[in-house]
């Protein structure tokens, strides 16, 4: 399934897209793609529905974060071989691990907001999953498990900000820097996820083009390990690292303005478009 939420900022509503490409309304099944819905009881209930029988919404609807009010939106940085190499740093030994504000996420259409005092804003597509069960001490096959499914993030950076003094998530939480979506695809329909393309352009020249096959540290052993650190909860979103191409990584660096046009995707999760707007 290829669940999503609908409607205006701070009133989106549950909905899902159809065989035949069309959003239809979830709001008489769940009241949103929340924690509740992405268990595995909220997802049962869902695909038991006929999408047929569920409104039918505009094609040009917004579209919000594909899950809300997550608790926890934790990263992972230097993920990729290729990407670690272009950073000039090496191979991490275990995940890095930082974390955005939950009040950073957006959606996947919604303009970016570049910061007040910003010299140094930087894009990242990046493969996330969301969390259907609660999670400690698990291990790798009981992390798989407990995925409810992936999406696509721009993991949005503010470089000066982030490597100064080394704080990453200075850098990594201002708001707008989360967009999710266009969908939360469920992890049965994705199936595996070691070789999925994953692009990102800017003002339609491509920056960004590489696979999950480069990734070093993969979404269950990343979930298992964090596991151990701290427990994890349904609605949680795991955004796990991106492939050469950033704007740090050019030469010489590339940084985003106002009017700038970001597009990236994944292959079969879908594609987002945004804007640089200032804050």
């Amino acid at each position: 399934m290829k669940l999503l939420r609908h409607g205006p900022v701070g009133q989106e509503r549950p909905g899902l897209v159809d065989a035949e490409g069309i959003i239809r309304d979830l709001s008489s099944i769940v009241a949103d793609i929340d924690p509740t819905a992405v268990t595995p009881e909220g997802l049962a209930s869902i695909a038991a529905v006929d999408p047929a029988t569920l409104p039918a919404m505009a094609a040009d609807t917004r579209l919000g974060p594909c899950v809300g009010r997550p608790g926890k939106f934790i990263c992972i940085g230097l993920n990729f071989a290729d990407h670690a190499a272009e950073s000039n740093m090496p191979i991490p030994e275990e995940p890095v691990v930082f974390m955005k504000a939950t009040s950073a996420l957006s959606g996947p259409n919604d303009p970016i907001i570049k910061p007040r005092g910003s010299t140094k804003l930087d894009w990242e597509v990046e493969l996330a999953f969301v969390v259907g069960k609660e999670c400690r001490y698990v291990d790798e096959a009981e992390a798989a498990a407990a995925i409810a499914g992936y999406c696509v993030c721009n993991d949005v950076s503010e470089r000066a900000f982030q490597m100064q003094s080394s704080q990453w998530d200075k850098g990594k939480g201002c708001d707008s820097f989360g967009p999710l979506g266009p969908w939360l695809v469920t992890a049965d329909e994705v199936g595996d996820t070691s070789d999925l393309h994953m692009w990102l352009e800017v003002n339609g020249h491509r920056y960004q083009d590489g696979s999950t096959q480069t990734m070093i540290f993969k979404p269950a052993f990343i979930l298992a390990y964090l596991s151990r650190f701290f427990s994890l909860q349904p609605g949680d979103v795991v955004t796990t690292g991106t492939p050469p191409g950033v704007g740090l990584g050019q030469n010489p660096q590339v940084w985003l303005n106002e009017g700038d046009r970001v597009s990236l995707g994944i292959a079969g999760l879908g594609e987002q478009h945004q804007i640089v707007v200032s804050a």
